[in-house]
Formats: C-alpha cells, structure tokens, sequence
C-alpha cells in the first residue's frame, strides 16, 4: 500500500512540474521576499519632501526661514496660485501644499492628496521636528489638513478593488478559459466550421468586458458607491477591460494547458496588483508602480473616483490602455492563425 501512495505521489509531483504548478511555489515566496524589501521600513531616514508655497499667501517670515534652512529635508516649490498648486499635487510632482491659516492666525494649513498616507506623515513629522529646532515647546505650525481625495475609507480603496477584479479576471480567468479549449481541441474544431479566427477573439473579448463591467457593477450595488462622471469613469472601465481581457487572451495562447494558463496569470496578476494598490504607502512603490500598465488604469480610477477628474486630463492613460490592448489583440491573432501548442 506504501508503495502505491509513494507512486502516486511522485506521480503527482512530476505533473506538477510538468504543467508547471510547482513554479507557483518558488514564484510566490520569492515575490513576497522582493515586496517586502521595497515596503518603506520603519526607521528608515525618509527622504525630502516636496512642498508647495504660494507667491501670493502672506506667511509667517520665521516659518519659511525655517524651511528654507532645511533644505536637506525639505524641498520648496514656489506656485503663483493654489490652483497650481493642486494641478502639482494631482499630478505627484508635489507632496502638499501650505497656505495661510485664516481660521489660527499665524499658523499653516496643509493640502494634501491623501490625508492618511505616507506623504502626510512624513510631512506632519519633518514640520514637528522643525518647529521644535526652532521655537522649541510652542504652538504647531501646522494647524489644518485638508485633502484632494474626497469620501471615507471605504471609498478610497475602491479603485484597488476594482483594479483587483480586471486583473483577476484578466490574468486568471480567461487565460485558463482560452487554455482549456486548445488542451479539449474544442477550438480547432471550432475554427473547421465558418467560425472566423477574427470571430473567435472578438467573442472572447467581449466576454471578458461583460464579465469585468458585470463584477464591477455588483461592487457599486453591494457597496452602493456611486459613480462621478459616469461617462468618463464608464469611458476607462471600458478601455481598461479592452486592454486587460486582450492581454489575458494572449496568455492564453502562451500556454498548452489550464494549470500552465493559471500559473502564468498568477505569476502576472501579483506584479501588476501590488505595487499599484501600495503605492500611496510605499515611496518606492510609488517609483515603480508608473512602469506597469495596470497603474495606467488605477491612476485614472483614483483621479475620477476621489478627484472628481474628467476623461480630458487622462487621455495618455486611455490611449496607452487601447493601444496596449489592440497590440495584444493582434499577438493573439498571429498565434491563433499560426494554431499556436495546438
């Protein structure tokens, strides 16, 4: 009996290897390993912050000596009118901006992007340190904060959820589907009847859309969020399911089996979640999450979400989706006409 259960298990172990299971085992502790390391750290010396100061507000001449003197913790950037100055901080280019207080005369108020986020602190954190240098045990310079994101916290992390369910049916779901109809033969025999390859992908896209925009929509009902802008946020939901269905179709067609198709979606889906949805926490996720193309989805989400954006600032963000998109659309149909592992 022993002997059987040893066979079968090896047996087992060497499919794992073979439909490359087993990589899923070293990918995912390794990632893990490598995300960890990028988390800013506690302890960690932080790096300069970028404030914005207005030419126009009257401040206190001690408070801007003071920062001007610590140009190792703080850099200043000098805007003609606070409008300017959100356009900095919508665009990341600025980590907040200080006016003057009218309600504590004397004092400063903060505008950031995010109030809880790790910008905020560290700015929070630096000023402290400052005004204890300078006026030792008085009162803080910095007496309000205010935010460009608006809506609580369940809001805020709504753009992470629906990035979470595009790429999960992107990169997990129809990878597997296309996969399975190569390993069952069910799509060559599709293709002997006047089914067209064009046809083909145009079903599949469309699936993965209707399932995407399907998901996302049940998420507004159960959380019963709303929508801003519905043109333009339904404008970059249909783009950003364009782009991520199309690349989940090409995956598929990398792969001969299921167990290959959800391997690779896993080991696509992880790298394109995490370091978008932790890059308001993390200064260096923050610098790479700009490279991948799920954050040109996510940034767009977050703009028309909490920022009340339109459609017209994001036009790089929905062009590189559909382009993006309809250059993996093309890779697909090359590999199906070419009867890709089939």
């Amino acid at each position: 009996m022993m002997r059987n259960i040893l066979i079968l298990a090896l047996n087992d172990l060497a499919i794992s290897f073979k439909n490359k299971t087993f990589l899923l085992i070293l990918f995912i502790p390794l990632f893990v390993f490598l995300t960890l390391n990028l988390v800013d750290e506690t302890g960690v010396e932080a790096s300069r912050i970028n404030i914005g100061l207005v030419r126009q507000e009257t401040l206190d001449p001690a408070i801007i000596a003071s920062i001007s003197a610590a140009e190792n913790l703080v850099e200043v950037t000098w805007v003609e009118t606070p409008e300017e100055g959100i356009l900095l901080l919508k665009e990341r280019k600025i980590d907040g901006v200080l006016t003057r207080n009218d309600e504590a005369p004397g004092s400063l108020a903060l505008l950031v992007l995010k109030r809880d986020s790790i910008n905020t602190l560290a700015i929070m954190q630096t000023f402290s340190a400052l005004q204890k240098t300078a006026e030792g045990a008085g009162p803080d310079w910095i007496t309000g904060i205010d935010s460009v994101h608006q809506g609580g916290i369940q809001r805020e992390t709504l753009p992470m959820w629906i990035l979470m369910l595009i790429l999960l049916i992107g990169f997990i779901i129809l990878p597997a589907q296309v996969a399975e109809e190569k390993e069952k033969k069910l799509l060559l025999a599709l293709l002997q009847t006047p089914i067209t390859e064009v046809q083909w992908l145009t079903a599949k896209l469309l699936l993965g859309v209707l399932l995407i925009l399907a998901a996302v929509l049940f998420l507004h009902v159960l959380g019963q969020f709303g929508a801003v802008h519905f043109f333009d946020y339904f404008a970059i939901l249909l783009a950003g399911s364009f782009c991520f269905s199309a690349f989940g179709i090409f995956l598929g067609f990398l792969c001969r089996n299921q167990a290959t198709a959800r391997t690779l979606g896993v080991i696509f889906y992880l790298p394109h979640l995490l370091p978008s949805a932790m890059a308001d926490v993390s200064q260096q996720f923050n610098a790479i999450a700009p490279l991948l193309p799920s954050y040109q989805l996510y940034k767009p989400l977050q703009s028309i979400l909490l920022e009340n954006a339109s459609l017209s600032e994001l036009t790089f963000d929905w062009v590189y989706l559909v382009l993006l998109g309809s250059l993996m659309m093309w890779f697909s149909y090359l590999l199906l006409k070419r009867r890709w592992l089939m």
